[in-house]
């Protein structure tokens, strides 16, 4: 949980807020509050008008908290110094940028301010008394780009300490009558932050509403980005950012509930899994094709494409056993189909990371940026020849199951025509023209099975004869 000393200006800043708060209360009209969840209860603070000169947006917040490595020179200022200039107009940028790309202006911002440009404020921001801004940072933002001179507030109890104002921010953000909600990433920042201080996982599963199992979900999900993250570090010192994943949530609920389903059976079949569809993934694949990656993807099909620099790092099938130090025995090393796979995983991801990091020599970058068009043709490549073997795959299965269905309906013909010979009730015209029916379609399924069928089973045999006894 990210703490931070208090602001330079925070004595001013409080006591200025002091005065505000009882010019309030000493006023003739009706005093202004807003209500929010602390420690599972109401608290009840009032509201003032206060400049936006004088507020700090606030560096703990988890509305951007993904976005906040997005420039590495940036992010290190803002955790040594965040209530520095540089520091808050970094924030004041994510706070206006798209949670996936946050050098763009987020359309959702642009409503914000629109929507301000129009219409008074509606609801107050929250603050504490020295100026930090614990709810409303996006609004303040906003009317700061209007040039608005102040904003409406309500100020949290004095005594409020960090861990205090995180978990009136997260009770706020979380209220079914939300505005905006957090970024994917970012929730799944705030579940790992909960659960790490100590609350049990299905209390937090409460909290977000969500199903316990889906919490499950979410932090799994975070923890393979945060691995993808850590492995795509180059030697140069970049690496991919939180933000990079966002905008992939329904792709990575795929990837684990394939993962899960591949785990029952081999565990290394769904590590392969993984890797080939967090490559895919990385490289901006859709879920419609990246759900095309299954066991055996990566030697059936992407080995096939690669260049072969891609795999001079992966290890032979056959690798030796891993010793455990201070024991005497050995686990079976990674198969070296998943070696492979992370190897070409941590190419891409890495080739990713260098092509996006402004600082770095032109011709690293150029050369990364190849890499990933190199690695996007080959998984394209690989994706289209899957896509080809499942769509004949699914044809032979639909042949197959028509028949079985047509099956089926002859077997509840059998029921049918015993009980209707036992009653007398049986259409014998309607019976006879129905099998005549039957015969010609069987007649014109023989024709096409002859012509393409290069293997005759006995099913083939029988079908054949069959039509011919009746041409």
């Amino acid at each position: 949980m990210l703490k931070f000393a208090s602001p330079p200006n925070a004595a001013e800043n409080a006591e200025f807020v002091a005065r505000r708060l009882k010019e309030a209360v000493d006023g003739d009209g009706p005093r202004e509050t807003v209500t929010v969840e602390w420690n599972g209860r109401p608290l009840h603070v009032g509201v003032i008008d206060v400049p936006l000169r004088i507020l700090y947006y606030n560096p703990a917040t988890h509305r951007i908290r993904a976005q906040m490595s997005h420039d590495p020179v940036l992010a290190e200022g803002l955790a040594t110094q965040p209530w520095a200039d540089e520091s808050q107009q970094y924030l004041h940028r994510l706070l206006v940028g798209k949670p996936a790309s946050p050098d763009e202006t987020d359309p959702e911002f642009e409503a914000l301010r629109a929507s301000l440009e129009t219409v008074d404020q509606q609801e107050p921001g929250l603050i504490t008394h020295e100026g930090i801004l614990v709810n409303g940072n996006t609004r303040a933002a906003a009317l700061r780009n209007l040039n608005r001179p102040s904003i409406r507030v309500g100020v949290l109890p004095q005594s409020f300490t960090w861990d205090d104002i995180n978990a009136v921010e997260l009770a706020l953000q979380l209220r079914p009558d939300k505005r905006r909600d957090y970024s994917y990433i970012n929730r799944l920042l705030a579940m790992e932050e909960q659960e790490l201080s100590g609350r049990a996982a299905v209390d937090i599963a409460r909290s977000f509403h969500i199903q316990l199992k889906t919490f499950r979900q979410e932090r799994w999900i975070l923890g393979v980005i945060q691995e993808m993250i850590t492995r795509s570090r180059t030697p140069e010192g970049v690496q991919l950012s939180l933000a990079d994943f966002e905008g992939h949530q329904e792709n990575l609920k795929e990837l684990h509930r394939n993962y899960v389903k591949a785990e029952a059976t081999s565990r290394e079949m769904a590590e392969q899994i993984k890797e080939n569809r967090m490559a895919a993934i990385v490289l901006d694949f859709a879920k419609t094709r990246t759900r095309l990656i299954s066991d055996g993807f990566q030697g059936d099909y992407l080995d096939k494409v690669l260049p072969e620099s891609f795999s001079q790092n992966g290890a032979r099938p056959d690798a030796a056993p891993i010793a455990i130090a201070g024991l005497s025995v050995s686990v079976a090393a990674p198969s070296g189909f998943v070696v492979q796979a992370r190897s070409v995983t941590d190419r891409i991801l890495q080739a990713k990371a260098a092509e996006s990091a402004r600082h770095l020599p032109v011709e690293i970058r150029e050369a990364a940026r190849q890499e990933v068009v190199t690695a996007r043709k080959a998984m394209r490549r690989a994706l289209d020849a899957a896509d080809r073997d499942d769509r004949l795959k699914r044809v032979q299965q639909t042949t197959a199951e028509r028949l079985d269905d047509a099956t089926a309906a002859i077997d509840q013909s059998v029921h049918d025509l015993a009980q209707a010979l036992a009653s007398g009730s049986l259409d014998q015209d309607g019976f006879d023209k129905a099998l005549l029916r039957m015969r010609s379609s069987l007649v014109k399924l023989a024709r096409q099975a002859s012509r393409g069928v290069s293997r005759s089973g006995d099913g083939m045999t029988w079908l054949i004869r069959a039509s011919e006894d009746q041409t």
